[in-house]
């Protein structure tokens, strides 16, 4: 009898329920319960637990004391992780070392220097030799990458994005190496939204660009340069060395790699419309040897000549763009870039 009295119990009622959604900025508590327990400028602390299932995240009410003694317990865990990562991998990477002829290029991950720098060393490394045993175990090389990432995250911001972009180094590194250019998406998806520095964040997209061009994954690549184009024109016009500055990347990651026609045309679009755009006679001619080094000619001995007839003739910049007008009126146009599919043919008869 009691039995069946037990099992007709109604489950407890909850002392708060409501559906919530993630944001773009995040996770933001009900009103209803920021008003019931967070008073302000009163410090509240939480460990925050996501178990194994990853079905669920667990907030639990702490006091200032024992957060404090949960932190250095985790750090402690943390450390003592990494150290068994090294010593677990420390015979396998020597033995590694002699047969296989890549090694971690340290210098080319570390452009700009960081607080966690040194740590993340050891598992990076651990990281690369993963990726060059045969047969390679992608989850377990790819667990280290995470680890490295989620690991020694900081309270700053820029701290983080030198963080990110070191990673999305050391892994364009291993696409290059180990051919794994199927890495390129998720270093799109989990590491360039996650750099908050407009430098580092467009930084990190000419690397994919340069990347992708390489292994000829064209749609990728205009992906990747459509993005750069767009934090490109988020620059106000006052910023127009930075504007420059952005292209002058931009063309040297493309100017020698095969190109899609609609890499073309995102590039010819954005460098003519900033060319007929700007007032500044130096950044017009600029936007000229821009479209020079990509080899669109026909374009840039257009906009060369504009220049020219705007400039009056007691302008210092007058003998230097009629020398540029006369070298791109004798370049060949036969081929607008290399591999190229586009025919300006038709065209030619039109320079003067």
């Amino acid at each position: 009898m009691e039995e069946n009295q037990n099992s007709n119990k109604q489950p407890e009622q909850s002392f708060f329920e409501e559906i919530i959604k993630k944001t773009k900025t995040g996770i933001t508590f009900p009103k209803a319960l920021r008003d019931e327990f967070f008073e302000e400028d009163t410090d509240v602390y939480f460990k925050l637990v996501v178990p194994k299932e990853k079905d669920k995240i667990i907030l639990e009410f702490l006091s200032e004391e024992d957060a404090e003694e949960i932190s250095e317990k985790l750090k402690l865990v943390k450390s003592k992780t990494v150290s068994t990562l090294k010593a677990l991998d420390k015979k396998k990477i020597e033995t590694i070392k002699k047969t296989v002829g890549p090694s971690p290029a340290w210098g080319e991950y570390f452009v700009y220097d960081f607080e966690a720098k040194d740590k993340i060393i050891p598992i990076l490394e651990s990281a690369f030799y993963k990726f060059a045993e045969t047969p390679l175990h992608l989850e377990d090389a790819m667990g280290r990458v995470k680890y490295a990432l989620v690991s020694f995250l900081s309270s700053t911001k820029t701290e983080n994005a030198k963080l990110y972009f070191a990673v999305e180094k050391f892994l364009i590194d291993i696409i290059d190496k180990f051919n794994q250019p199927n890495l390129l998406d998720w270093i799109f998806e989990k590491i360039i939204p996650n750099v908050d520095s407009k430098f580092l964040y467009e930084q990190a997209l000419l690397e994919l660009v340069e990347a992708s061009l390489k292994f000829k994954r064209w749609e990728k690549a205009e992906l990747y340069i459509f993005y750069v184009l767009k934090n490109i024109d988020s620059y106000s016009k006052s910023e127009m060395y930075n504007i420059m500055n952005s292209f002058k990347q931009l063309v040297k990651k493309v100017k020698y790699n095969e190109r899609s026609d609609k890499i073309d045309i995102l590039l010819k679009e954005k460098l003519l419309e900033y060319g007929n755009g700007v007032e500044d006679a130096d950044y017009k001619i600029q936007i000229v040897e821009f479209l020079e080094d990509l080899q669109y000619i026909e374009l840039a001995y257009d906009l060369a000549k504009k220049i020219q007839l705007s400039l009056p003739s007691e302008s210092m910049r007058i003998e230097e763009i009629r020398k540029i007008v006369r070298r791109l009126h004798t370049t060949p146009i036969s081929e607008n870039k290399p591999n190229s599919s586009l025919d300006f043919e038709e065209d030619e008869g039109n320079i003067d």
